[in-house]
């Protein structure tokens, strides 16, 4: 009992030791910190103003430099990512209506050895509706004629139907050519026949 009483006496001894020495070598490490920061105290309030604007004038040179070159690599990449989306951005569309392509090829090929129009024409409505589903996964959407009002923003008249009465008046009579929209923006604008 006795002997571990006199080894946490010894430890303890150590710690105090270790930290008189801590204390004298961290006095002496403040003390020449002290020493320093008035040396650069010193060498600061020896400059001129004319050097210390000089020195501001550097760095804020150099700071604007460097946003410069930033700015430009910047500009450089994005012009560089237009670039590539214009060339490469029909690439999921085209993707998309490839299988449309190949469906025809076979309906032109099996077109040869079938005489019958019925089979011909359920073939091609089957391709037609394919594709429709394909436009639509893309987000273009035909535009509505049937019964409806003549609108600028997605209808263009090409023909003004005069004495169909007042029913009939400022309203869509028929489409000429359809009009097509891709995410809610118009691509081809309806080509309609309207009352007048």
């Amino acid at each position: 009992m006795e002997e571990k009483e006199k080894e946490i006496e010894i430890e303890n001894g150590d710690e105090k030791v270790c930290e008189e020495q801590a204390g004298v070598n961290g006095d002496e490490t403040a003390a020449s910190q002290t020493k320093n920061e008035t040396t650069a105290d010193e060498k600061e309030a020896e400059k001129s103003p004319l050097d210390v604007a000089n020195e501001q004038i550097a760095e804020l040179k150099d700071k604007y430099l460097r946003s410069v070159a930033e700015f430009d690599n910047y500009r450089k990449r994005t012009l560089k990512e237009k670039a590539e989306l214009i060339l490469n951005g029909g690439e999921k569309a085209i993707s998309a209506i490839l299988p449309v392509l190949d469906d025809m090829e076979r309906a032109i090929a099996n077109g040869e050895k079938t005489e019958d129009p019925k089979v011909l024409r359920e073939g091609m409505e089957l391709i037609y509706a394919k594709f429709q589903k394909v436009l639509e996964g893309l987000g273009v959407k035909k535009i509505d004629t049937e019964d409806a009002d003549f609108d600028t923003d997605v209808h263009e008249a090409v023909a003004m139907v005069p004495g169909m009465g007042d029913d009939k008046k400022g309203k869509v009579l028929d489409c000429i050519q359809t009009g097509y929209m891709l995410n809610e923006k118009v691509i081809r604008h309806a080509k309609v026949a309207v009352g007048q």
